[in-house]
């Protein structure tokens, strides 16, 4: 995993953490602190919206006296630092999901994953910065301004995760949640240098997850261990009654399961290495991994994908589709932002949408108020619902063999600012690697690959079947260890 500059962090997991806790070397409040001074010094980022610094200094303080008077009392998350991505309600505190439509919005309660990592003695130390309702691919698209790659910030950080990315690649937190609904944790984690993770469709609750896309989207989490996310998937995974969605599978211990025994059989798609939108770099480390896999005994092997060309239509078709209509509650009457300019109520509508929502959100809401029309909505919305069906199928015949599909996570590296802004159908290919998962519903994780000739991180994926979270992660700790750490 490449390394990030010194002094940006204090510890690479939390089980650094806990130890340094029982030998008494830190509290709980110096590791606020620390986190603390860390946003401070990385402001020019933009990356947080808003740091709940009294908040979490009060809580490290009530944590270090409960741990003082019983050790055994504090929960699995005591001694994480965390950041919530500014779609997840966050109960009494202010929510806009980067959009104006909801200035001074104030949450009435807590999503379920907030809720269950708080209920574990978590910290949650800030709100962090996202493209308007999770719509992009850079984390240009913000009512607060861009974030900048900690990298370089010269270039964005990826989105609409991408100050989540950034939050973790400087060290102003030890982990924080994302959402992912068609790469939107995985791609910006490859532009930072830092581990993203996407559970299966249904994993978490998305109670509490300002909706984009219902059907594709996820919390994710962007750590730098692969321990960590295994250890915060434990924790909020599981039924919710408050989301139909959410499975009734198992939840698995998957911090105690990250050995992997035996060999892994590994697919990965020709027409994916083959893509003329693969930088020759990514490619050639991809394919270094893929021989060191065959050295060590693994079988790897290439297999025909031949629904890649559509994977990004319908993929579009479908979400914008979702967003036209879970975006038509936002209507300036129920809540948030209204027109001071309406003069009846058709322009209290028109008006207030009009001045709430940014280019991108607005751009987006056209095009699935369009394929959802009368005369269109066979021709593509109901056109690109069989093709997802075929290309989940696809997957399921695949993982009845194979235990993982490994790609790139994206072709290039972090874009310049404002390279892709004027160039909407070129931001949306560059999904292209990550929104498989998300079509099918199934898990995936991006690891720290190397560190580009041109100065920035990218990252490799793999994707398992739904619900293998378990295997996904060990395997990833595998690799992380064995096969990519000295990049």
């Amino acid at each position: 995993m490449p390394a990030l500059k010194e002094n940006t962090i204090v510890y690479t997991c939390h089980s650094n953490i806990i130890s340094a806790l029982n030998k008494g070397t830190t509290s709980c409040k110096e590791l606020v602190t620390h986190y603390l001074k860390q946003i401070e010094e990385q402001q020019h980022l933009n990356a947080f919206v808003e740091v709940y610094t009294d908040e979490a200094l009060a809580k490290a303080s009530e944590l270090d006296k409960k741990y003082a008077s019983d050790p055994t009392s504090v929960g699995k998350l005591f001694g994480m630092v965390t950041a919530v991505k500014d779609v997840i309600c966050y109960k009494d505190h202010e929510i806009n999901a980067a959009s104006k439509i909801l200035s001074n919005f104030k949450s009435l309660y807590s999503a379920t994953a907030v809720e269950r990592l708080v209920n574990e003695d978590a910290i949650i130390i800030g709100r962090v910065n996202c493209d308007e309702f999770g719509m992009g691919s850079t984390n240009e698209h913000s009512a607060h301004g861009p974030t900048l790659n900690g990298t370089n910030p010269e270039h964005v950080p990826g989105g609409s995760s991408g100050a989540s990315a950034v939050a973790v690649q400087t060290g102003c937190c030890l982990t924080a949640l994302g959402t992912d609904t068609g790469g939107s944790v995985r791609q910006p984690a490859a532009f930072c240098g830092v581990i993203g993770f996407k559970p299966s469709y249904g994993r978490i609750s998305r109670h509490g997850l300002i909706a984009y896309a219902s059907s594709f989207e996820q919390i994710g989490v962007l750590a730098t261990s692969v321990e960590d996310i295994a250890l915060m998937l434990e924790v909020m995974a599981g039924v919710d009654d408050h989301d139909s969605t959410v499975s009734t599978e198992a939840v698995e211990a998957y911090s105690n399961t990250l050995s992997f025994e035996g060999k892994a059989k590994i697919a990965y798609f020709e027409e994916a290495f083959k893509n003329d939108r693969l930088d020759s770099e990514i490619k050639q480390e991809s394919i270094d991994l893929v021989e060191k896999w065959k050295i060590e005994g693994h079988q790897v092997e290439a297999v025909d994908f031949d629904l890649m060309d559509y994977l990004i239509p319908t993929y579009y078709v479908l979400t914008t589709a979702e967003a036209s209509s879970n975006l038509s509650r936002y209507d300036g009457v129920r809540f948030g932002q209204r027109s001071e300019a309406a003069q009846n109520f058709e322009e209290v509508y028109s008006k207030s949408r009009s001045e709430g929502f940014g280019k991108e959100v607005k751009q987006r809401i056209m095009l699935g108020t369009y394929v959802l029309s009368a005369g269109y909505y066979d021709e593509y919305y109901g056109k690109a619902q069989k093709i997802r069906g075929a290309i989940k199928q696809r997957f399921e015949t695949l993982f009845e063999t194979y235990d993982f599909v490994v790609m790139p996570t994206t072709p290039t590296t972090a874009f310049r600012l404002g390279q892709q802004v004027n160039d909407p159908v070129a931001m949306y290919l560059s999904d292209i690697y990550t929104v498989p998962a998300n079509l099918a519903g199934l898990p995936a994780i991006t690891l720290p690959l190397a560190v580009h000739s041109n100065g920035l991180p990218y990252g490799i994926q793999l994707m398992a079947k739904p619900f293998d979270e378990s295997r996904l992660l060990a395997f990833s700790q595998k690799t992380i260890t064995e096969f990519v750490t000295n990049n």
